[in-house]
């Protein structure tokens, strides 16, 4: 029986050649594994440059290609995973970098924890996109990959693990072209269509047959005209009719009074904001940031008869944010409607922020609070969403979707109140703890996504800025940026009570089909049970 060969030395079997090659070989495998690790680590900051404030949108059709790359090249499945696990983190790491104030160390865990989330990605390109490329498989990367993708979105934007931040698809906010996805199929569709040309252009740059590459060009081309195309065929929102004068419109005037860290200098900055208002232009909505009041006013009669005239003085309706210690002895934030005859209704906010409003398992996690700006108490969560019945300055019903920062970033959110009759989604924001970041940016972006997906114009009111407005088709009306202080006043077109988009009346068909189709993947590769590792 022959014997394996022996690594023999100048000195015979098992001398110090022999010792020697260990050491050198070891490290040099270990390199040649964590460098393409490195590389798609560094390769997930890239989409981040095209969200806000970067704001390079057009990156977002390419920027993927280098970490699928990876990927693709991986020597097998479990290592393409592994670079998708690495990739997802670094992308988490860099988008949700401005976190780093409030959570600390608990940062690079969370990248970690999400990050997971994308080696289903890895695995799909690997097995779709190795090498020989087929048209089959040129055809089927794109949705394949995208759907996988979208699942993972979709996962990490359950409200119990945070909720949605940094979706690909909210880096077309400014294109309500593109965003004409949005109304049909919610923010969903276009993460959808942006990683479906990301993967069609890598099976154009990679694949060696010109058939596979033709294939793929033309899923990308009907990917990029997707949008365009409908937003030229869908006729916009109906607007609503005001009689003969034309379309029906409100004047809302959203306050930011700047970086006031005391509360009491920040409420009397707000109230002069807002009696300035009081003039030959009248407004029919005064809106107020996040925490615009830490005073209770269900028991503060002082600031609420201050809120009172200001609203009696001009002669609009005023939405306060109020943050504040109840009689409960718990602190909550809640959009308060006040009128000249007092309080109206309010609304608590739902959904709170991880860490920022409440640190979740706070038995066990609690410890970050002590290194962060994380919540030092949990605020206590509202029971319910409900609209707000406002009226405008002639009286007629004005019914707001009034949502509380962090809040804009859920769909079905905005989704709930316009089909419940909101005709303006409002939002009350205050990002001042992340004032020299891109988190300001990226917040107002969200606003915009809101309006194309529902239909509705939407507004955002923030303490220190981005404040702004956009109509029902997500286009940017004013905005107050992040160095701006005082009162913005804009005209907002309303639309029909009756008009609304294929997403309000189907909902999330889209992430639904693709955890469907990411689930028939996976059964189709285990029931053909290929190998994890290549045989190479």
């Amino acid at each position: 029986m022959p014997h394996p060969p022996l690594l023999t030395g100048p000195d015979g079997p098992g001398g110090p050649a022999t010792a020697a090659a260990a050491p050198r070989t070891a490290p040099g495998r270990a390199a040649a594994r964590y460098r393409p690790r490195l590389a798609a680590l560094a390769a997930g900051a890239l989409p981040v440059l095209a969200f806000p404030a970067p704001g390079v949108a057009a990156l977002a059709w390419v920027a993927l290609v280098p970490g699928l790359l990876l990927m693709q090249r991986a020597p097998g499945a479990r290592e393409a995973a592994v670079r998708g696990w690495w990739f997802g983190a670094g992308f988490i790491l860099t988008g949700m970098s401005w976190l780093l104030s409030s959570v600390g160390p608990a940062l690079p865990l969370i990248a970690v924890v999400f990050g997971s989330l994308q080696a289903g990605v890895g695995v799909a390109v690997w097995r779709l996109l190795r090498p020989p490329l087929t048209v089959r498989r040129a055809l089927l990367a794109p949705p394949v990959v995208a759907a996988v993708w979208l699942s993972t979105e979709y996962a990490r934007s359950w409200p119990a693990l945070g909720g949605p931040w940094a979706l690909l698809g909210a880096t077309q906010w400014q294109h309500p072209a593109v965003l004409a996805l949005a109304s049909a199929g919610g923010i969903w569709l276009v993460s959808a269509a942006v990683v479906a040309v990301n993967t069609a252009v890598l099976v154009v740059l990679t694949a060696v047959d010109p058939r596979p590459r033709a294939a793929a060009a033309l899923l990308a081309a009907a990917a990029l005209a997707a949008g365009p195309l409908l937003f030229a065929l869908r006729p916009a929102p109906a607007p609503a009719q005001d009689g003969p004068a034309g379309a029906e419109e409100v004047r809302i005037a959203l306050v930011q009074p700047g970086i006031v860290e005391d509360p009491q200098a920040r409420f009397e900055a707000g109230a002069r904001a807002t009696a300035a208002l009081a003039g030959p232009h009248p407004v029919d909505l005064v809106v107020w940031g996040e925490s615009s009041t830490t005073a209770d006013l269900d028991r503060d009669r002082a600031a609420l008869g201050r809120l009172r005239a200001l609203s009696a003085a001009t002669g609009a309706e005023l939405l306060a944010g109020e943050d504040a210690r109840k009689a409960d002895g718990r602190i909550s934030k809640d959009a308060v409607l006040v009128s000249a005859d007092g309080v109206v209704d309010r609304y608590r906010k739902i959904r709170l922020v991880p860490f920022g409003e409440y640190i979740p398992l706070r038995p066990v996690l609690g410890w970050v609070a002590g290194v962060s700006r994380a919540a030092g108490e949990n605020r206590a969560p509202g029971s319910g969403q409900h609209l707000l019945p406002a009226v405008d300055r002639s009286g007629r019903a004005l019914p707001l979707g009034a949502l509380v920062c962090f809040e804009s970033a859920f769909p079905d959110m905005a989704r709930t109140a316009a089909r419940d009759g909101a005709r303006v989604l409002v939002y009350q924001s205050s990002t001042s703890t992340f004032q020299r970041s891109w988190a300001p940016e990226q917040h107002v972006s969200l606003a915009a996504i809101r309006a194309a997906e529902t239909g509705r114009p939407a507004v955002q009111a923030s303490l220190t800025g981005v404040s702004a407005a956009f109509d029902a088709q997500g286009r940017e009306l004013a905005r107050l940026g992040t160095d701006g202080t005082g009162a913005l006043v804009v005209r907002l077109p309303l639309t029909a009570p009756t008009a609304s988009t294929w997403y309000l009346r189907v909902g999330d068909v889209v992430p639904l089909t693709a955890v469907l189709v990411t689930a028939g993947a996976a059964a189709v590769a285990v029931r053909r049970r290929q190998p994890l590792v290549s045989e190479r």
